[in-house]
């Protein structure tokens, strides 16, 4: 197997949910060795969300869970105890990169702070992700990003004009933070190969959100205008939205910007007589009319399938695209032929199917070749050969409760 980009690279991941755990996650399916920290007292929340294996909760029964931590190594240390402590000072000196995701001075309180971190490793990298970052007057502002997302504006904009805000479906900023982050420590790698210095570094989350608001702050910035909803409907488009189409709940996207795309789809429609009418002609008369014309589509997609509609206005050069749900992705063709679903065997779960990068580098291939792992599925692999401890040593940490392969909260299986 060739040698992978991050090969090499030591992290220990003290990061959890979903920002810091996907960063950690794109490292190690490029070859970096990830170390887990998880308490078994209080877990990830990730590992407490559906689905489960069988619909039955548990710990290691989340398929969320897992998916956000391929080809990690897990260790369950209890760090309120000075021996669990002593344990995670040990990981940090055997690391490059310290990673956590907790409310600002969660870390501070264990002596893992980043300026503790360096007392150990001088160049050490660490980076720090919450909502709204490490200062500030809301610095203390824990949630999840869900709520990160509505402070940041997503939600103000998400829904029908007459009609309260809507939250955006799965927390929209931790999948924008993440890239942002992944981005920044390859930086910092590249800066300590060059000068030998480590870097800390402070994210917030809904900071990152809010860069996706681009347009929307500047219209406000110079023109004073605040954004309002308009369901799926575009200012500089029409038509442009989601209609039905045959069968129980499908449905196709199609975005017009231009009068050549508007041109190439009125002729896969068959040229309607309404296409050449006063009030369809030009896009301002398009987007004064645009719910008359909305209903005039839907009555043309509503006899076609969703493919069928995706392929005519692709091949006449119109974008659209079916509206997928989970069974269509698998399906799909295109997905299939970039290898996307991965399926992974898990100790608990058994086979099931991870996401790939979406990207793939052509000389260090990503290899996704271990599952989400259990709760401190890998005591023996990090305490023994990456830090040395004894069988002996290994059994007292367990007799004190120091280290774990069990979740000890209520209902953990």
């Amino acid at each position: 197997m060739q040698k992978q980009v991050f090969q090499g690279l030591k992290v220990a991941d003290f990061a959890w949910v979903g920002v810091g755990p996907q960063v950690g996650r794109e490292l190690a399916e490029h070859g970096a060795t990830v170390i887990r920290v998880e308490s078994h007292r209080v877990p990830d929340s990730l590992r407490t969300f559906p689905p489960f294996r069988d619909g039955q909760p548990g710990v290691d029964r989340s398929a969320f869970g897992a998916a956000f931590n391929t080809n990690k190594y897990s260790v369950a240390m209890d760090l309120t105890k000075p021996k669990g402590v002593e344990l995670a000072k040990k990981l940090v000196a055997w690391a490059d990169l310290v990673t956590e995701s907790f409310t600002p001075g969660t870390m501070a309180k264990f002596g893992l702070d980043y300026e503790s971190c360096r007392q150990i490793k001088p160049d050490i990298i660490y980076f720090s992700t919450c909502q709204m970052g490490q200062t500030g007057p809301l610095k203390n502002f824990g949630a999840y990003g869900m709520f990160g997302t509505t402070y940041a504006g997503f939600s103000h904009l998400l829904g029908l004009p007459d009609r309260e805000p809507l939250p955006i479906f799965n927390n929209y900023s931790d999948f924008i933070a993440p890239w942002y982050l992944t981005s920044t420590v390859i930086a910092a790698l590249i800066r300590r190969k060059k000068t030998g210095k480590g870097t800390y570094l402070d994210q917030s989350q809904v900071e990152a959100g809010v860069t996706f608001l681009g347009p929307t702050i500047l219209d406000y910035q110079v023109n004073k205008k605040i954004a309002r909803r308009m369901g799926n409907k575009d200012p500089y488009m029409a038509p442009h939205g989601i209609f039905p189409c045959s069968g129980q709940d499908r449905w196709v996207a199609i975005a017009v910007s231009n009068e050549i795309e508007w041109r190439a789809f009125c002729r896969v429609i068959g040229s309607p007589g309404w296409c050449g009418d006063e009030k369809f002609r030009t896009f301002l008369s398009r987007k004064k009319n645009e719910d008359e014309l909305n209903g005039l589509i839907s009555q043309w997609t509503g006899n076609l399938t969703g493919e069928k509609v995706m392929s005519l206005m692709q091949e006449a050069g119109v974008p659209c695209g079916m509206v997928q749900n989970a069974e269509d992705l698998f399906k799909d063709p295109q997905l299939k032929h970039r290898e996307h679903f991965r399926f992974l065997e898990h100790p608990v779960i058994g086979e099931h199917s991870y996401n790939a990068p979406a990207y793939r580098l052509s000389k260090t291939p990503n290899h996704i070749h271990k599952a989400g792992p259990c709760l401190g599925e890998d005591i023996e692999y990090v305490y023994k050969e990456i830090l040395g401890l004894t069988d002996e040593d290994i059994s007292d940490l367990f007799v004190e409760g120091v280290i774990t392969t069990e979740a000890d909260v209520p209902g953990a299986a």
